[in-house]
């Protein structure tokens, strides 16, 4: 929770963060999992304020997906569609949850 306020989110937004996915407490190691995705969203361009805003309406983002199989290979595919990284950070800031579709099952077969 203290690392939540860390990041920025108020109170009601760690309360519904927390509500939306509570095994985001306790259940992922800060230094292993969180905080790299953390990073790796402001790499892309995102502000702090926007991961936040990102954080509370999908905490799965820095959760529930590997950055290796999952989030950057969605990112990588936005780019082959012809986005540049300021088209990308904004597009995943808008949905976040874009970023749980999966991307043979779901995103491939949407745009083809």
């Amino acid at each position: 929770v203290q690392w939540l306020k860390e990041l920025g989110m108020d109170d009601s937004q760690v309360a519904k963060t927390i509500m939306k996915f509570p095994q985001l407490i306790g259940s992922y190691s800060l230094k292993e999992n969180l905080k790299p995705k953390v990073q790796w969203l402001k790499d892309l361009g995102i502000q702090q304020l926007q991961v936040v805003k990102m954080i509370a309406k999908f905490p799965h983002i820095i959760a529930s997906y590997s950055l290796k199989e999952n989030l950057k290979p969605k990112v990588q595919w936005l780019k082959e569609l012809g986005m540049d990284d300021s088209q990308v950070a904004k597009t995943i800031t808008k949905s976040p949850h874009l970023l749980g579709y999966s991307l043979e099952g779901n995103l491939k077969p949407k745009v083809q």
